[in-house]
């Protein structure tokens, strides 16, 4: 009996010493579980980038409710204005070999979504990157490039008008080798887009645009250099039975109505070939950057303008004018050839936070007609004359750039514009700033300051 109760005392406490080793071994358990939970928490959360930029400004144009392209039009009753130019915040979320961006533009007309594209990079090579969703068109270096770290306030004249909105919806191929190789300078991007921005397809055309890049530096990264060709093929869907081209009659420059085969329902081609190049050096004056491109090609636009459409022009809606309700016609289609660029010096003062900026840029949207010919006429069938929309706009900006810090930077900038004279376009006198036998007054100052986290 006595031999019973030992073993069972011993089998009691061994139970009670197991389960108190227990106890103390639990919370060590429990944190360690606690620690791996934060861990990955803190790593997910490093994946994760929460940025922007906020762009507030001031501007005072030479004349009232003047046409720009320094942040869009005044309005009829005034020639200055504040604004906030841009607001973006951008969330992104970095996987190994794969990224989500999500970027949002807020502000006084609205909230808008600006970026939204996922991409996902092969594990073997690590060189082919598939982009889809809402992003920059692959076109050029200043349709890509970031509006905060723009030297102008705003892109020239030509991408404002050939890429409205620089972003479209489409998808992409990327080939880039990782930056560890020697053949990462090399950089082709190519794909498939919607053509009309960040809005819902409306016809079935699909835009190929590609570019081709290489970008070095040498003598210890104190000097880098780059060039670029770029190619755009589109087109733009007709919603009339008319359709104009260039064309003489009489030696006058005019608008020729196309065979009958342009018809509703087919597309005129859109069609741009550009070069870009950009050399940055430094020296004892301070950081030295040279920056241009070249484009050209087909534009078909309309009677009254030459911007890329960014809507389906054929959907009409009544308006209510004057108390008249009034329906808007389909513009008919006008198809021209144009010539555009810009060249662009920056200069750092060194040992200070100023940088001086010159650009200047152009854009000819009709390389048919030039000058007095522009606004001719012939009396006949099937013929139109060249309007404002078919004259050369030439800007030429100076500036000063202030950076406060890493994160503030003060722009002062003023563009001068200067538009090709003819005396045959008739002044509309309901408009303060349209007699185009002169130079119109429509310079813009911007006095800009920039936020950047």
């Amino acid at each position: 009996m006595k031999k019973k109760f030992n073993l069972l005392t011993i089998a009691l406490l061994a139970f009670t010493v197991n389960a108190f080793a227990q106890e103390l071994t639990n919370p060590i358990d429990t944190l360690a579980a606690y620690v791996q939970k934060m861990n990955s928490s803190v790593t997910t959360l490093q994946k994760f980038k929460v940025t922007g930029y906020m762009q507030a400004q001031y501007q005072k144009a030479d004349s009232m409710g003047i046409k720009s392209f320094s942040g869009g039009d005044f309005d009829p009753k005034t020639d200055n204005r504040f604004a906030v130019r841009r607001g973006r915040i951008k969330f992104a979320y970095s996987g190994t070999l794969s990224n989500y961006v999500l970027q949002l533009e807020a502000t006084e007309k609205g909230v808008s979504i600006k970026d939204a594209y996922l991409n996902f990079t092969e594990p073997w090579l690590q060189a082919f990157t598939v982009t889809g969703g809402v992003f920059n068109r692959p076109f050029g270096f200043e349709v890509p490039y970031s509006s905060s770290s723009l030297e102008s306030p705003e892109r020239a004249r030509f991408n404002q008008t050939l890429f409205p909105g620089e972003e479209d919806l489409g998808a992409s191929l990327t080939f880039q080798m990782p930056k560890a190789s020697p053949w990462n300078f090399i950089k082709v991007e190519g794909g498939w887009f919607a053509g009309n921005g960040i809005n819902p397809e409306f016809d079935e055309k699909k835009d190929f645009i590609g570019h081709i890049g290489l970008q070095k530096s040498i003598l210890n990264e104190t000097v880098k250099f780059g060039v670029g060709a770029s190619y755009y093929n589109g087109g733009v869907y007709q919603g009339t039975a008319n359709a104009y081209k260039m064309s003489e009659s009489g030696g006058t420059k005019i608008f020729l109505k196309t065979p009958a085969s342009d018809t509703i329902g087919t597309y005129h081609k859109r069609e741009y070939k550009g070069f870009d190049a950009q050399l940055t050096f430094e020296t004892a004056i301070g950081l030295t950057t040279l920056r241009g491109e070249y484009v050209y090609g087909t534009q078909p636009g309309t009677d009254k303008s030459t911007t890329s459409p960014t809507a389906d022009f054929t959907k009409t809606s009544p308006t209510v004018k004057n108390g008249t309700v009034v329906v808007s016609s389909i513009p008919d289609s006008y198809v021209r050839e144009f010539n555009a660029g810009y060249f662009l010096l920056s200069q750092t003062i060194a040992r200070t936070p100023l940088t001086l900026i010159v650009k200047y840029d152009f854009y000819d949207p009709n390389t048919k007609v030039k000058g007095d010919e522009i606004g001719k006429s012939v009396v006949a069938t099937g013929v139109k004359a060249t309007t404002e929309a078919d004259i050369k706009h030439t800007t030429l900006g100076l500036g000063v750039l202030f950076a406060v810090s890493s994160n503030v930077k003060i722009t002062a900038y003023y563009d001068m514009v200067t538009n090709e004279k003819t005396t045959n376009l008739k002044p509309d006198f309901t408009k303060s700033n349209s007699n185009f036998s002169k130079d119109l007054k429509d310079n813009v100052f911007t006095l800009r300051l920039q936020y950047k986290f």
